[in-house]
């Protein structure tokens, strides 16, 4: 029992989602004896549900968070897991399967309404009894409702996308990985990208004209045109990018590991997804767009002024268009600047 308590005390006083998971994982290794836990996520990709590992700890090791710069793979297949995804489509709440070895593994979605975005897994050789189940399952319902509690206090109300002091974290982590070898040291010019060279990427996104909206149609329509917006951000960016609103009409994407030409495709994609469609009452709207790689020895104030140059650009060059940073500059277009006098983020 003062296990138990101290893993509750632990698990709800975390303000951040990787250490919760950390906490879940340790929680459950321990209560239920298992040869390993994982906390997975579920995504679709293509209208492909996947299955990403968040987190995870095995019998005798310390628990991890799992890497998610790979690549851009969108994770393992939902239907390798025949079991689970059985029991996701009947929206049950456990689904069990014996694998080799008498192992035998028992997944744990967690339900908000009739979605599921994350699930517990737990291996172990022993049987699965209903006393374990019981109390695994009533961890795993704190571990849910703080899981909700976070996500409520990272989201924009308006949009339900991820909000500014989401993104300043996760920049900020992205900015910490190690340097590629071959990356330009402090106070040298950065090289020209290669074009199959993976990065991460920051791009800024302005709605075009947005107070003739408003001004034309209503904040009401404005809001919907927002709304509209985000839903279109959230379909065509990979699982593994993140998207943030930080106010008014803009927008952030933070796209991680991909090539240059990849990540000029997604986000051309997303600005003709907005050009092609019809907004109610509104009409047509289009989106400019401004982005940068990201490097570890450019700070968040830089990395966004940078990004919101190429913005700046595009929208007092025709609008309805995305613009690479880097190329601008290389063409000179624009002067590279190290401090962020024309960024409104920070």
């Amino acid at each position: 029992m003062d296990s138990l308590l101290k893993h509750m005390v632990d698990m709800t006083g975390h303000r951040d989602h990787a250490m919760l998971d950390i906490s879940v994982v340790a929680a459950v290794q321990e209560l239920a004896a298992a040869a390993q836990t994982r906390v997975l996520s579920i995504s679709t990709s293509g209208a492909r549900p996947y299955l990403r590992v968040r987190a995870s700890i095995n019998a005798g090791d310390t628990p991890r968070v799992e890497d998610l710069h790979d690549g851009g793979s969108p994770g393992e297949p939902l239907d390798s897991y025949p079991e689970l995804a059985a029991c996701l489509a009947r929206r049950e709440a456990s689904a069990e399967a014996c694998g080799p070895g008498c192992n035998r593994t028992l997944w744990l979605p967690i339900w908000f309404g009739d979605k599921a975005t994350t699930c517990i897994e737990i291996v172990r050789t022993a049987p699965f009894h209903a006393a374990i189940v019981h109390t695994i399952s009533g961890v795993i319902g704190v571990y849910r409702n703080f899981q909700n509690l976070l996500d409520y206090s990272e989201r924009d109300s308006l949009t339900g996308l991820l909000n500014r002091k989401t993104f300043e974290d996760q920049l900020a982590r992205m900015l910490q990985a190690p340097a590629e070898p071959d990356a330009p040291l402090p106070g040298q010019p950065e090289r020209r990208c290669s074009q199959g060279e993976k990065k991460g990427w920051l791009a800024v996104v302005d709605v075009d004209h947005f107070k003739m909206v408003n001004d034309t149609f209503g904040h009401l329509y404005g809001d919907e045109v927002l709304i509209l917006i985000a839903n279109q951000l959230q379909a065509s960016f990979r699982a593994q990018d993140r998207v943030f609103r930080f106010g008014g009409e803009e927008f952030v994407v933070l796209l991680r590991s991909t090539t240059l030409e990849h990540a000029r495709r997604i986000i051309d994609r997303f600005r003709t997804n907005v050009e092609s469609y019809q907004f109610p009452q509104v009409g047509k709207v289009t989106v400019s767009v401004g982005f940068v790689s990201i490097s570890p020895y450019d700070s968040p104030v830089v990395t966004l002024g940078h990004a919101d140059q190429a913005l700046y650009y595009a929208k007092t060059h025709g609008r309805n268009q995305v613009c690479h940073y880097n190329e601008l500059v290389e063409r000179g277009l624009l002067q590279t600047v190290t401090t962020n006098d024309t960024a409104e983020f920070f």
